[in-house]
């Protein structure tokens, strides 16, 4: 079985750069009235779908890192929490304020993070998938994040509170916390503005090569009913493009 990238949107940009090959190799007699048609306007058209197929791969790439720099980030939170926990019930802090910590500290060992929001199988994007086939995924992935984010900050507002809490270990410490919980915003926030771009990327490219009205599939269609009016049906020059297949999908 074939793979997406070799029957997706690298073959159909593959094909129609042999098209425009074989319609150059026709010389002076492949004259189109249409301007999409002619061969410059073939060649802008190859170019800039070209462009929109590197540019999902490069934010793919983006965004993937953007994930991994996120899972880092996250990674060993519940630990810690457990550590601040235990941290704080060895001061002098209320019965009280300890169940409160107790209470966000079982939202963070129960979050709902899958295994790929945390590492064990990471589902990073593949820059020939459908936007919408990550698009669930990515949307409850973020607000597991958010949540997180959200029971670290109670974490810090609790300790912060307690005036015997001044532990002696630097990764304990409120200031060490709040840094922290810079970094897991900016880290979350990088993650969403990352998938924003490959998205959009993602739609670019699929407009540029899918849509029924000058996508590069349809362009393709028209160059071949042109060669065949031009030169007939069982002309040599319509057999040379007439196996050149182009996959189009629905926008």
């Amino acid at each position: 079985m074939a793979s997406t990238s070799e029957t997706g949107h690298p073959k159909n940009v593959a094909n129609f750069e042999n098209l425009i090959s074989f319609v150059v190799g026709f010389g002076a007699t492949y004259n189109p009235s249409k301007v999409t048609l002619k061969v410059p306007a073939l060649q802008t058209q190859l170019a800039s779908c070209k462009a929109n197929i590197a540019s999902v791969t490069s934010t793919s790439v983006a965004f993937n890192n953007a994930v991994n720099a996120r899972m880092t980030a996250f990674d060993g939170l519940k630990k810690l929490s457990t550590r601040l926990l235990n941290a704080l019930d060895a001061t002098n802090a209320s019965t009280q304020l300890v169940k409160d910590f107790k209470t966000v500290n079982a939202k963070v060992q129960g979050s709902k993070l899958t295994k790929a929001d945390a590492g064990k199988t990471a589902k990073l994007i593949d820059p020939n998938a459908p936007v919408v086939e990550t698009t669930k995924t990515i949307s409850s992935s973020q607000q597991s994040y958010s949540s997180l984010i959200e029971h670290i900050a109670t974490i810090i507002t609790i300790l912060s509170t307690e005036p015997t809490y001044v532990p002696n270990e630097n990764e304990l410490k409120v200031i060490t916390l709040n840094t922290l919980l810079t970094s897991l915003k900016n880290t979350n926030t990088a993650v969403i503005n990352a998938y924003t771009t490959v998205s959009n990327a993602r739609l670019s490219r699929d407009q540029s090569l899918y849509n029924t009205t000058n996508g590069l599939c349809e362009t393709a269609k028209e160059v071949k009913m042109y060669v065949k009016s031009l030169y007939g049906a069982t002309s040599p020059q319509y057999k040379l493009i007439s196996g050149l297949e182009f996959k189009s999908r629905k926008l």
